[in-house]
Parts: structure tokens; sequence; C-alpha cells
């Protein structure tokens, strides 16, 4: 078992059990992110390490009813719990991978998963365990909004089976939303000049990988683009246009009745 899930119970998989374990569609899922990321010209050397080093988590998803919803949130706090005291160090730098049952997504286009993926965000929000933090904006149009759960600000990668485009996007035949602290990709490819060099090294792999230009909404947060535009890529080199379907919902706090109402 994974050294940072041993003292603990846990709702997450790690990659040794889903290796060694898993049955029927979870089996297949781990078999293609398998064949993703031990493919030496995937652009993600910080997945692709992290795969190598036995380091993913992952969270499968049966459905994405109110049930499977609340499943999902108990995972993805444990995930933030164990993920409070990083080192700083890449090979303690886990990511999660929360894959999706074919039956739970009713979706054929890169849109349709995208909207799906966007709706379960939405959902984790509204099971939110802590408040959001104060330093982080809450409208996806502030240049500081990242996702935050549990307290924590994430980065949410969207993969989908029909990404043939971005095959950088795709990680087999399951809806994938692979998640990360926010913090960590702050500290390898922020905007220092060694962050920079990471994520233009990175991008050039994305180029070559995708064998199209990369997305022009690949940015780096606070400074160039919006995040949200990041989580889920158009297939199609376009500017973007729409509004993000994610809404904040502010806490709810208790009246002198009883009841409760927004603040």
């Amino acid at each position: 078992m994974h050294r940072l899930l041993e003292s603990r119970s846990t709702t997450l998989t790690t990659q040794q059990e889903a290796e060694t374990a898993a049955t029927g569609w979870r089996a297949a899922a781990f078999r293609d992110v398998e064949s993703r990321l031990t493919d030496s010209g995937f652009p993600c050397v910080f997945s692709r390490n992290a795969f190598k080093k036995r380091l993913l988590l992952f969270a499968f998803a049966d459905d994405a009813g109110p049930d499977g919803v609340a499943r999902l949130g108990a995972a993805l706090a444990d995930y933030v719990e164990l993920s409070r005291n990083w080192n700083g160090h890449l090979d303690t730098a886990y990511p999660l991978l929360i894959v999706f049952s074919p039956d739970a997504v009713s979706a054929g286009s890169v849109a349709e998963y995208q909207a799906f993926g966007w709706e379960v965000i939405q959902k984790l929000h509204h099971v939110d365990p802590r408040p959001w933090p104060e330093d982080v904006g809450t409208d996806p149009g502030e240049i500081s909004w990242s996702m935050c759960f549990n307290g924590m600000p994430l980065f949410f990668n969207m993969s989908s089976p029909a990404h043939e485009v971005r095959r950088s996007r795709n990680l087999g035949g399951h809806f994938v939303l692979v998640v990360n602290p926010r913090e960590r990709f702050d500290a390898v490819a922020g905007d220092t000049p060694s962050g920079r060099k990471v994520r233009s090294n990175i991008r050039a792999r994305i180029d070559r990988y995708d064998r199209a230009p990369r997305a022009r909404q690949l940015g780096s947060y606070g400074v160039a683009g919006l995040e949200w535009w990041q989580y889920g890529l158009p297939e199609e080199d376009v500017d973007r246009t729409d509004q993000c379907p994610f809404s904040f919902r502010a806490p709810e706090t208790a009246q002198p009745d009883g009841a409760v109402a927004p603040t």
C-alpha cells in the first residue's frame, strides 16, 4: 500500500491496488491509463514520473448521482488531507485520477464530456465540507479563481475519449478528472524562470504528441489567461467566448428561528 495511506483508512485506491485488484471496467480503465503514461512521447513528464514510481491514486465512480457524488466528495476530502503537508519533492507529488464508469456518462463529443465534468465539479462544490479560501477568487472570470475543495485550491484536467486532435487530453475509453493541488504547479511550473522553462518544455511536447498547435487557452495561473479555460480544452483552435458553468454558492448561516439562509 502507498506509504501515505498505511496509517489511515481512506476511500482512495492506490496504483498498486488498481493494478492488481481492479476488475471489469476499472481494470480496463487502469490499462488505458497505463498505456498512455508508459508512452515515452506522452507530454506530461510529471504524470509519467508519478506512474513510474507508482504514486497515482484513484477514485472510481460508478455514477454521478447524489450517492456517487457523496462518495466522490469523501474521496476528494481524503486526497486533500493527504496533500496538506507536501514536502515539495516530485517523488511525493501524487495525482488523483477520478475515473467514471461508461454507464455514468452519456456523452459523445468533447463538449458533452466537458459539460458532464463541470456538472460533477459543481456538485462537488455543493458538498464541500470547508469554506472557500479567502485568498482565492469565487468567480471563474477572475484570474485568481481556482476550484477549491476542503479548503484547498485544486487543478482539474478533463480527459475524454472524444479527444482525437488533443490526444494529450485522452486517457482511453473512460472520462477522467485528473486532480492536483494548485500549489504543486506553482512550485514546479509557476511564473519563475525555471517554471517557465518547464512549461515551455511540456508545451513543446504537447505540440509534438498532438501533432497540432497547442490550445491557445493554455496560460499561467494568475498571469495569463483564465484557469477554468485550462480544465477542459476545446478540440478546435478557437478563442473562448463561452461562460464558465461553475457557480459559487455562498456558505449557509443559521438564522435566529433555526432556519438557514445563504450569506
